[in-house]
């Protein structure tokens, strides 16, 4: 297949042929006549109307076309505004508007795109926002506990949240996890952290919270996101601490006395997957003596891996509380073990939000103590 059907060269090759033949014709009938005077006069207006014929044709067939593409590409090279070129023509300037039109079309591809990452860009932003927002600037004091609460968001936007809320005479703590990221997660964070204030003033209990929270979500997630989360309850009138999983990971349990680290599954099930959780979550006590420390973690932590591609795990975390437990308040817990992780996962991508709380059973320490309230920031 050639690439010009009827190239502009043809195109005046024919025209000069065909003009050439109506020339000779024309001589030829002229140089037969009789009056020379009249044979001149008919070859000079014959050769002004065949130049303007030609004119005229080439103006129309050749020129005013190629002006217009001219005129679009300038447009292009100097930033200015341009449109599509329509043509049907095959020949050497159909071919440079197609050309025009498929670079131009590209560049709107591109800019398309450009737009789209801009766009995701702002949205992560807002998100990020949004997540900074809902987090607390501060770990809390609570009479009879040492609470120490660090957090370090993604190069992406996670669904990692956390905070404490004192109602009554309870003080709920909760850490949890929704599945996704950026703006869909962050906004499913707010709902659920706003429900949480609202139902804690309410409900009497860890449990009753999570059921009220669970059924409002529900109805206004899409299927495939939901929420883990573990909540603890401290009583300070009783002074007893209880738990309400809702399928996150595991709670760690340092028990002073014997020096062991237990790891208690949460259980339960995570918030919106079901319209109604009351059945499959409940309520249990912690024995927690005073010295004992719990450990509340998003899977940031033990899903963390190092540059072999090895993951941080849950045995490696509960060996860091054991060793850091006996030397430290939950303030230095909480530090070294971030400097642990950290030191693990350097020179690898953090892939997810890491959150990690420290709790510490003091029965000296009162709401006015000496353990001041930390930023949440990881500062590992």
């Amino acid at each position: 297949m050639k690439l010009f059907r009827i190239s502009i060269v043809r195109k005046l090759l024919i025209l000069l042929l065909l003009v050439s033949v109506i020339a000779t014709a024309v001589l030829y009938y002229l140089a037969s006549a009789d009056n020379t005077t009249v044979t001149i006069n008919y070859l000079v207006y014959f050769a002004l109307l065949l130049v303007l014929i030609f004119t005229v044709f080439s103006y129309f067939s050749f020129v005013r076309p190629l002006d217009v593409v001219i005129d679009q590409m300038e447009a292009l090279i100097v930033g200015k505004p341009y449109k599509k070129i329509f043509t049907n023509r095959i020949d050497e300037i159909g071919v440079l508007a197609h050309f025009f039109n498929q670079v131009t079309k590209g560049f709107s591809e591109v800019s398309s795109d450009i737009k789209d990452r801009d766009r995701m860009i702002d949205e992560l932003t807002i998100a990020a926002s949004l997540q900074r927002d809902i987090l607390p600037l501060s770990s809390p004091q609570v009479s009879g506990l040492q609470i120490i609460a660090k957090n370090k968001p993604a190069s992406e936007v996670g669904g990692d949240i956390f905070n404490f809320i004192t109602s009554k005479e309870k003080t709920y703590i909760y850490i949890g996890d929704v599945t996704g990221h950026g703006v869909a997660a962050a906004l499913i964070m707010t709902m659920a952290t706003s429900l949480i204030s609202v139902f804690a003033d309410s409900c009497n209990s860890a449990y009753e919270i999570l059921v009220s929270v669970n059924r409002y979500i529900k109805r206004h997630i899409k299927r495939a996101m939901y929420m883990t989360m573990v909540m603890l309850s401290w009583d300070s009138k009783t002074e007893k601490l209880t738990y309400v999983g809702a399928g996150h990971e595991h709670i760690l349990i340092y028990h002073a006395s014997s020096g062991v680290c237990e790891a208690v599954l949460s259980g339960g099930i995570a918030l919106g997957m079901v319209p109604d959780n009351s059945k499959l979550i409940k309520e249990q006590e912690i024995a927690c003596e005073d010295g004992d420390f719990i450990v509340l973690f998003s899977d940031g932590i033990i899903e963390g891996r190092n540059i072999e591609g090895e993951l941080y795990g849950l045995e490696r975390l509960k060996r860091a509380v054991v060793e850091y437990a006996p030397q430290y308040s939950a303030e230095g817990v909480n530090h070294h073990i971030a400097l642990d992780v950290s030191a693990f996962m350097k020179g690898h991508v953090q892939d997810d939000d890491i959150s990690l709380i420290v709790i510490k059973r003091d029965k000296s320490l009162t709401k006015n103590g000496e353990v001041s309230a930390q930023p949440v920031t990881w500062s590992a």
